[in-house]
């Protein structure tokens, strides 16, 4: 017989986000994970505290996923890396997300604040004031929770097509073009392939960035 791996708290984190991933937050639970790995439930209270702690545990694996900015970079082009790396890794993950927003994850480690924090330094890096940073900083979180929350249906769809893709028929069949014109014609663009999640988050990231810029103080 194949003598077993010892647990350890990175499988056990390992095996909780692709359970969360494949079923979702309701879908993880203590018990669940337990008949995943192999295991008597019990036992992973000896690698996590609480469903609490693995849920904290897992957003700071997919926080740890996010490149930490270049400080040799402008302080802008830091801002749009860092965001832009934050919003990939919570895409590929979205449960992440859902959990941080609705406060049922509350990573506090440096190893997931850091990425937060580097994104302030380059903020302070601009010359941004503390409220001026605390301000952008909401813009940044705004801007990717927000495109994560459209792109992904509420954190629970297909990470890869557009959320409303499977609604658009549904609205162009019910709306009428004569009283709405010119939402009726944006719907039927994006029936044809045009809709490039990223590609949107990028485009607005830019924008919030040239924003950024402009209310900078120069050093």
């Amino acid at each position: 017989m194949a003598r077993r791996e010892p647990l350890n708290r990175e499988k056990v984190l390992d095996a909780a986000l692709a359970l969360a991933d494949e079923e979702g937050l309701d879908g993880l639970s203590m018990r669940r994970l337990a008949k995943v790995l192999g295991v008597e439930a019990m036992s992973l209270y000896n690698h996590v505290s609480n469903k609490a702690d693995l849920l904290d545990g897992i957003a700071e694996r997919v926080f740890a996923q996010v490149e930490l900015p270049d400080t040799a970079l402008p302080w802008q082009e830091q801002i749009r890396s860092a965001a832009l790396s934050m919003y990939r890794a919570f895409r590929r993950h979205p449960v992440v997300p859902m959990a941080l927003v609705t406060d049922l994850a509350n990573p506090t480690s440096a190893r997931a604040m850091s990425r937060v924090d580097a994104l302030v330094g380059a903020l302070y890096a601009g010359g941004f004031d503390d409220e001026g940073a605390w301000r952008a900083l909401g813009a940044v979180n705004a801007l990717v929770f927000g495109s994560l929350l459209l792109s992904t249906g509420g954190f629970g769809g297909d990470p890869g097509p557009h959320a409303g893709a499977a609604n658009v028929e549904m609205y162009i069949t019910e709306l009428n073009p004569a009283a709405l014109p010119h939402f009726s014609r944006l719907l039927r663009w994006t029936r044809g392939g045009g809709v490039d999640p990223e590609a949107d988050f990028e485009q607005a990231l830019d924008t919030l960035v040239r924003g950024l810029v402009e209310q900078s103080i120069p050093f």
